[in-house]
């Protein structure tokens, strides 16, 4: 199968035209190249029907033929749009949805953003579906607040989609003002609908908001999570940390199988689904925290705490010498890594061997059929199966509340920075959170000299932390 887009310089599949079995050897050839030395490597998971499995869609307006609008895809490796009526990866009821925002924005007369001179008002188009739900989200990015006639433009929508036969459950509009590359601003207004939509993942039912991480691929994913918690080898009785956990969809998942749960994500947007998504499907042994992996994980560890099993899922660029030196410092019995970029798996495999730990087995997972991108579930033991583990995640600290509203201490400097003008040391912050009576971590900023002298927190300092802490909710 082919598609007339690629004559055309379209980089969205660039090996649609090589036989899907040819695909599938090629990435399993070169996860076994990356990862073999590390240990066995499975056959690469592929799909049955390798095509329109992509249920979120990105589109960008652009002025076509007779300066009617339009939109489509960037060009590879260029800013040039390439208008897209239809196309072989995305979900073909999301195409018949996008044909009808461009109707509806052309009756309201949008016009499209012109990024070097500044003008128009539509950017981007951003669309999901819920695969299992048939529920499909909306959202017109644009360039400034104001969306003239924007009930006309929503009556018009729904319109125009039912001619198409598909029924939109929420329509958001998104504003992005900057002069930037990335796809969504910080401002949101929901126009029609309740501003997400709901998918099964799994068993469980996940809320997918316009900035919510989901995986595009509904059947792949759940080919990827049941590999990443059979790698797990979970009882029922072991605390797992789910690292990276976006709207908590791995831990989620593993959780009718373990003792506890707790999940990191930096973004706080993603923890509160997270937390909303543990309620909504009962899952009462999940806690989400709102924090960099990486240093949260960091002072658990120091603090002494401990977990069975972690998961890792980070980003392309993969985690970091610090979060793999803490994984070592917790020794959970197994470490399950999945990965969307072999090569940055490959260097954290080689700290993560160093540092004790066993690579089991590797499987490529074939999320993104036609294009180079390749999944990877990657299972770890700990070589020295003897050591005991102590188990010490410690529930008060875990609650719900403080996982939507806990600050780490760069968070706070920052949000003191840019209320105040003032630098606010780490040793401040903790002196006044111990005032506050908010409990530290055994050996926290604790100083290295035996006879140290103290610096006593100024009070405009304490006065602009403490304004800090109310405004984080921690006081």
């Amino acid at each position: 199968m082919d598609c007339k887009l690629r004559a055309k310089n379209c980089g969205g599949c660039p090996m649609l035209g090589m036989d899907y079995a040819a695909q599938l050897k090629q990435k399993e050839e070169t996860v076994k190249k990356l990862l073999g030395r590390f240990g066995p490597v499975e056959h690469i998971r592929g799909m049955e029907t390798p095509y329109h499995y992509r249920n979120k869609v990105i589109s960008t307006f652009t002025t076509g033929w007779g300066g009617k609008l339009t939109s489509g895809i960037y060009a590879a490796n260029s800013h040039k749009v390439l208008p897209v009526e239809s196309c072989l990866l995305q979900d073909e009821v999301l195409d018949k949805t996008m044909e009808a925002v461009r109707a509806a924005a052309i009756a309201c007369r949008y016009q499209p953003y012109n990024e070097d001179k500044g003008t128009g008002l539509l950017r981007h188009c951003l669309l999901r579906r819920g695969v299992m739900t048939g529920q499909v989200m909306v959202v017109l990015v644009t360039a400034q607040p104001v969306l003239p006639g924007a009930k006309n433009f929503v009556k018009a929508l729904l319109t125009e989609a039912e001619k198409q036969s598909v029924t939109i459950t929420t329509i958001v509009q998104n504003v992005n003002d900057r002069k930037t590359s990335v796809v969504l601003g910080d401002m949101e207004k929901v126009l029609y609908g309740k501003g997400f939509i709901l998918d099964t993942l799994c068993g469980k039912t996940y809320a997918i908001s316009p900035r919510s991480f989901y995986q595009i691929n509904h059947t792949q994913t759940e080919v990827l999570y049941g590999l990443a918690v059979d790698a797990a080898h979970l009882t029922g009785k072991e605390v797992v940390l789910d690292a990276y956990c976006g709207i908590g969809t791995i831990g989620l998942t593993a959780a009718d199988h373990a003792k506890q749960v707790v999940g990191v994500e930096v973004n706080r947007e993603a923890v509160h689904d997270a937390i909303g998504n543990a309620k909504h499907n009962g899952v009462k042994n999940a806690r989400f925290f709102a924090a960099d992996a990486t240093r949260w994980i960091g002072e658990a560890a120091a603090a002494g705490e401990r977990a069975d099993v972690i998961f890792m899922d980070p980003p392309r660029e993969g985690s970091t010498p610090q979060f793999i030196e803490s994984v070592a410092r917790m020794a959970p019995k197994r470490v399950v890594y999945v990965s969307c970029n072999p090569v940055t798996l490959a260097r954290d495999l080689e700290l993560l061997t160093r540092k004790g730990y066993k690579v089991e087995s590797s499987t490529p997972v074939d999320m993104f059929p036609h294009s180079e991108h390749i999944e990877t579930v990657c299972a770890l033991s700990k070589l020295d199966i003897h050591q005991k583990i102590t188990v010490d995640l410690k529930m008060d600290e875990l609650d719900v509340t403080a996982a939507e509203t806990k600050a780490t201490y760069e968070e706070i400097r920052e949000y003191v920075k840019e209320h105040t003008g003032l630098n606010v040391s780490d040793l401040y912050i903790a002196q006044v959170k111990q005032k506050c009576g908010i409990k530290e971590r055994q050996n926290y900023n604790k100083p290295k000299a035996e006879n140290p002298k103290r610096l006593k927190c100024p009070a405009e300092k304490e006065r602009a932390i403490r304004e800090a802490l109310k405004y984080f909710k921690m006081i």
